[in-house]
């Protein structure tokens, strides 16, 4: 049996693969294949090609954009879409493990469907080493499925190391205080080499752009050390951390729930704790 992925080079997509080969075997569709980015265009392109494959099922990752297609050819279509998948199970019907409510929950169903609309959720399971699969090719879109598509893209102007990219993530939350206690966070950052991030708490303060935001509703990230300066951990935030190999939470209340689920904490006052381990980092370099 033959599956189609909508495929670009991320990890996120790699991912993907492990799971879609228990399927069958995969065929590729480029994200860019299309440009600029068109949903529309990508989800009519994904129902030709699923079509002439007679694939048994479509699998993208779960990112934005990857989401943001598949729900378009499942409106597409009329077939079921299981989204954020962490673990996916041929036969009929398909059995998956979702993430539901930002990852505190993990949903076990059933897809009854033809042809199984699946995106799996990033970070949840390795990446697949095989040999890269055979592209199929992506006809000239159709004018209809241009009307929604990216007609520019604005860099932030904080510049700096990207947080999805990052190794490492020093973030700040509410305890910062401010917009201007974000500077000892930014020191520290630069001295690691570290993107920086912020609670949602931050960003609806206006003390930092939402391009900076970690979490359910901002971007989800993998550090290799991620650590947390005055963030109390809502559920929101945790959702976009679980894939950090290491969590460092600074905080002055130790039952804060990030605290709690931290690998390593430090209670104090983070005005004082975060200067201080930019002075030792100084005078070690």
């Amino acid at each position: 049996m033959t599956v189609l992925v909508l495929m670009d080079e991320s990890d996120a997509s790699r991912q993907t693969l492990t799971l879609a080969r228990r399927f069958g075997e995969p065929r590729a569709l480029r994200m860019e294949a299309v440009q600029p980015f068109a949903p529309d265009a990508l989800a009519a392109a994904l129902a030709e090609a699923a079509d002439q494959l007679n694939a048994a099922a479509v699998f993208a990752a779960g990112t934005e954009r990857g989401n943001e297609v598949m729900a378009r050819l499942a409106a597409r279509t009329g077939l079921p879409f299981a989204a954020n998948c962490v673990a996916a199970t041929p036969g009929e019907p398909v059995e998956v493990t979702r993430l539901r409510w930002g990852g505190s929950l993990l949903e076990e169903a059933r897809l009854h469907s033809p042809r199984p609309l699946i995106t799996v959720a990033p970070h949840t399971v390795p990446a697949d080493t095989g040999p890269a699969p055979a592209e199929v090719e992506v006809k000239v879109p159709a004018a209809a499925d241009l009307v929604v598509r990216v007609s520019d893209h604005v860099k932030p102007s904080t510049g700096g190391v990207s947080l999805a990219e990052a190794k490492v993530i020093v973030s700040g939350g509410r305890g910062v205080g401010s917009k201007e206690g974000f500077a000892i966070i930014e020191e520290l950052a630069g001295l690691l080499g570290a993107a920086v991030g912020c609670s949602r708490a931050v960003t609806s303060a206006g003390w930092r752009p939402h391009s900076d935001q970690v979490g359910q509703t901002g971007t989800k990230v993998a550090p290799e050390v991620y650590i947390a300066c005055g963030i109390s951990g809502a559920t929101q935030h945790m959702a976009g951390l679980k894939g950090a190999k290491r969590i460092l939470a600074i905080n002055s209340d130790p039952q804060a729930p990030l605290m709690l689920n931290a690998d390593y904490t430090v209670t104090g006052d983070l005005k004082e704790i975060v200067p201080a381990i930019s002075a030792e980092i100084r005078k070690r370099k």
